[in-house]
């Protein structure tokens, strides 16, 4: 069954309260936990993991006293510890503040920076993490959120239908307050070290298949999403000990700058900062496409962009895949400051 096809079952299992989607054979299952016994052994094994730097704060205070006296942007990063930076030290290298640096840069203008992610955290946490963020709307609105999350869904076996379900949930939410939804679909779970063959076969395509269904959830509710999972793959597997952190799981400073100047671009665009092509760019391979297929070939293709195009056509919702060129993030900015009380 294609890629396509099966992303499609999992999106639609999800909307209408399906199970789970087999997707590993049940003569595999020995061998796998096998595999998965040892990984365990050798991943993420380099004791207790620091909280992340909290990176929360204002960004871009050079740009607080623009003659229009525009107010600053709103920014918000959910998800699990990749979108909390877990396996750095300074809160300028986590991707949130890294992304709060590039949105003010590009839009000159200040960026409120609120990092509500979770390490460890799963899909079924977004629910927790939405809530938290618009506790208080009187006072404080996203203008644009990212989310990063899947990594923990398939390490813990959660039915992909559940996965997506509360990520489609959570997007409508954000967007139902007003805010911008870009999503960073699950990563390629394959090009961790030291996990061997079989498990790093099925992990690829399990990685993969969840990031083609999320595509599908988060456009269906008016969001955008980036592939990652294909974009750091090659790098990682090329570049193991520069771009993964200490615990040889998690990425490592040049490893979240990497997945954060893929981000850009589309963070930029979904808030009309990004010069935006009156068509596609056939010469990159960008077209409207159904949107089970465009999510099928973002998921093989990292710092592919799926976002909303047509509502409907004669194979179901289409998307417009966008291949956006990436924006170098230097990621030695200086640390926020506090958000005023």
């Amino acid at each position: 069954m294609s890629r396509a096809r099966v992303a499609r079952r999992i999106a639609a299992g999800a909307a209408y309260g399906g199970g789970g989607i087999g997707l590993l054979g049940a003569a595999a299952v020995g061998v796998v936990l096998a595999e998965v016994q040892l990984a365990k052994r050798t991943v993420g094994n380099s004791g207790e993991h620091p909280a992340p730097p909290r990176a929360d704060g204002r960004y871009g205070w050079g740009f607080a006293d623009r003659p229009d006296g525009a107010e600053p942007l709103r920014f918000a990063m959910l998800g699990d510890s990749t979108a909390a930076g877990q396996g750095v030290h300074r809160a300028r290298q986590t991707p949130a503040s890294l992304l709060a640096a590039g949105l003010s840069a590009v839009a000159e203008r200040p960026v409120e920076l609120r990092n509500v992610a979770l390490p460890g955290a799963m899909s079924d946490d977004l629910d927790r993490q939405v809530t938290v963020l618009l506790s208080d709307t009187s006072s404080w609105v996203p203008d644009v959120c990212v989310v990063m999350i899947g990594a923990n869904d398939v390490t813990h076996r959660m039915p992909a239908t559940r996965s997506v379900r509360h990520l489609a949930a959570a997007v409508r939410r954000l967007r139902t307050a007003g805010a911008e939804v870009v999503v960073g679909t699950c990563p390629d779970l394959g090009t961790v070290e030291n996990v061997y063959q079989p498990l790093r076969w099925m992990a690829r395509r399990v990685s993969r298949q969840l990031a083609a269904a999320q595509t599908i959830g988060v456009v269906e509710q008016g969001g955008r999403t980036v592939s990652l999972g294909d974009l750091l793959g090659p790098e990682f597997l090329a570049n193991p000990r520069e771009l993964f952190g200490p615990d040889n799981y998690h990425p490592s400073a040049e490893g979240y700058a990497t997945a954060a100047m893929a981000v850009l671009p589309t963070l930029c665009a979904a808030l009309g900062l990004w010069p935006e092509e009156e068509r596609p760019d056939v010469s990159r391979r960008e077209g409207f496409l159904p949107v089970a297929r465009a999510a099928a070939q973002a998921a093989s293709e990292g710092g592919t962009e799926v976002a909303a195009a047509m509502p409907t056509g004669p194979r179901g919702p289409w998307a417009l895949l966008k291949r956006r060129r990436r924006r170098r993030i230097h990621h030695h900015t200086p640390d926020p400051s506090p958000l005023p009380q």
